[in-house]
């Protein structure tokens, strides 16, 4: 069977088929996802918090080395979410250890702060470490900025930095509903929560799937990425969409699968687990990370 034994090999052709794996054991799941990290994921979202931290707080280059000695081995990029409080330091650290990075500018109503995050970010873009600059997140969303405001910070990202990919990334449906957005960008970042709309693990990768159609409409020829998609394996429902071990571990293996086939690049959410969002997401909201806060390898 070559790389594969015959139960190894029976697993992936069953991810491979879209099956929620419905018939492995937890030992199998567990198998299929190590192998699915072995072979390095495209990316993670990566905030290198440990417990008591969240945004606010000042992180230090070696902190950001020994969050990223975890997941170094298992992923090719990393996505940042900010340019301030130390986040900067992200992506040259991830150079050094042979990451690609999607550089993070976090954008809100505090135009000073925004100002801040642009001018590290393109020092970061500069500096040749910024492989796509991702410009604002989920503003569109939130509502904290206009339409014109977001896409003057995209341009000002664009002449600031030429042979750098800039885009935006918000929810799929966000590249529908505001098509001069979209047209800003040279490429569509689309987060996909099937979790977040109460779809239940069974249907959640043909749901997903729909999602990702839908940006690629909007796009009108741009390449588009996902930015976040992932499932939480501790918490509170939320509707028909249930956390636990085994929806998270499918959901994972399931992803992963259908981006080979489909040659689609993915940011998994999250490298950690973050207590600090529970704040604003609930208990569901701690339990997002392939590791834990510790940082365990959890799915195996």
């Amino acid at each position: 069977m070559g790389r594969y034994s015959k139960k190894e090999a029976l697993a992936k052709k069953m991810a491979l088929a879209g099956i929620e794996s419905s018939t492995l054991s937890a030992e199998e799941l567990a198998s299929v996802f190590r192998k699915i990290l072995e072979q390095k994921i495209h990316g993670i979202c990566f905030s290198p918090y440990i417990e008591g931290q969240g945004p606010g707080t000042q992180i230090g280059a070696a902190q950001i080395r020994e969050r990223l000695k975890f997941i170094q081995p298992c992923v090719n990029w990393l996505r940042t979410f900010s340019c301030t409080e130390g986040n900067e330091l992200i992506p040259g650290i991830a150079a050094e250890n042979g990451l690609e990075c999607m550089v993070g500018v976090w954008l809100n109503d505090d135009r000073e702060n925004n100002e801040k995050e642009l001018a590290n970010a393109i020092e970061v873009a500069k500096a040749g470490h910024a492989g796509i600059l991702a410009v604002g997140n989920e503003v569109l969303l939130r509502g904290d900025l206009s339409e014109d405001d977001l896409i003057d910070y995209i341009n000002r990202a664009k002449q600031a930095a030429p042979g750098v990919d800039v885009g935006y990334v918000d929810a799929y449906f966000k590249f529908v509903d505001h098509p001069r957005v979209t047209d800003a960008c040279d490429v569509v970042l689309a987060n996909c929560y099937p979790f977040w709309e109460s779809c239940s693990a069974e249907y959640s990768l043909l749901y997903m799937k729909d999602m990702y159609r839908r940006a690629v409409q909007a796009a009108n020829g741009r390449k588009v990425i996902i930015t976040e998609t992932g499932w939480p394996n501790v918490g509170t429902p939320f509707g028909g969409a249930v956390p636990s071990y085994e929806s998270a571990i499918k959901y994972f293996i399931n992803t992963y699968q259908w981006a080979a086939e489909e040659g689609i690049e993915i940011f998994y959410f999250s490298a950690f687990d973050e207590t600090w969002k529970v704040d604003k997401e609930g208990d569901v909201g701690a339990y997002w990370g392939l590791w834990d806060k510790d940082g365990n390898l959890k799915y195996v």
